[in-house]
């Protein structure tokens, strides 16, 4: 059995809108005028400690001041928590794609640097909590991505053999690299860098070309097939 394993921020979801609401609440309470939106984008990818430092960082404040970070991340998680799906949304045929591999026999899971809670709760909202057999989140395990460890829990969450991971960061590709899993990179997500600059087994920028892309990395090649090539001991 293949798991197909999605980044959520950038890869299923357009979450900036509420992550950015969240964020000018938390500023205003703070006495801080408000981020635009693409700020905000920029900081998204590390989990909501860095999206925090990167925030203080930005508005003149120590992000090293252990106190004053957990206040801020307090408010920002109490706003966050309260509507983390109200103008978040699926990006374009993922809806499709996702129904579309499942009936193909694919096993889907989440890997995300969000809290664990917070992405159920957005999937199940979004219509999609019933798609994914396995949802990793950064606060599942004592480590999050790139560190290799999540990816693997949702692997074996999902209780598959092989799997291939889908992002849109670098993050994400650090994290297949170091989990040694095909990585297909979402090129319209929340990426840094040029396309030619993250490492990366297939790109696609519509969700309607996802399950062929999928499909030739599982092809037979020389008699064996690509599945056997991307079972890991999990």
């Amino acid at each position: 059995m293949t798991a197909i394993v999605f980044d959520l921020d950038g890869t299923l979801i357009d979450s900036v809108p509420d992550i950015h609401n969240a964020a000018v609440r938390m500023l205003a309470e703070e006495g801080h005028p408000p981020l635009g939106i693409a700020r905000i984008r920029s900081f998204i990818g590390n989990g909501v400690p860095a999206l925090i430092s990167k925030i203080m960082n930005d508005i003149g404040e120590n992000p090293e001041d252990a106190a004053r970070h957990a206040v801020l991340e307090q408010g920002f998680m109490r706003h966050y928590r309260a509507a983390p799906a109200v103008l978040s949304r699926p990006f374009d045929n993922v809806e499709n794609a996702l129904q579309a591999l499942a009936a193909a026999g694919f096993t889907l899971a989440v890997c995300t640097n969000k809290p664990e809670g917070i992405a159920r709760k957005i999937l199940q909202d979004l219509g999609m909590g019933s798609c994914f057999r396995a949802v990793i989140g950064g606060d599942s395990l004592s480590v999050r991505k790139p560190d290799p460890a999540p990816l693997h829990a949702a692997i074996a969450q999902a209780g598959a053999r092989t799997a291939i991971y889908v992002g849109d960061s670098e993050v994400d590709s650090e994290t297949a690299l170091a989990a040694n899993l095909p990585f297909v990179l979402f090129t319209q997500g929340y990426r840094k860098r040029p396309i030619a600059e993250i490492p990366h087994d297939a790109a696609f920028p519509d969700f309607s070309q996802l399950q062929a892309i999928l499909e030739t990395l599982l092809e037979p090649v020389s008699g064996h097939s690509k599945e056997s090539a991307v079972s890991r001991s999990l």
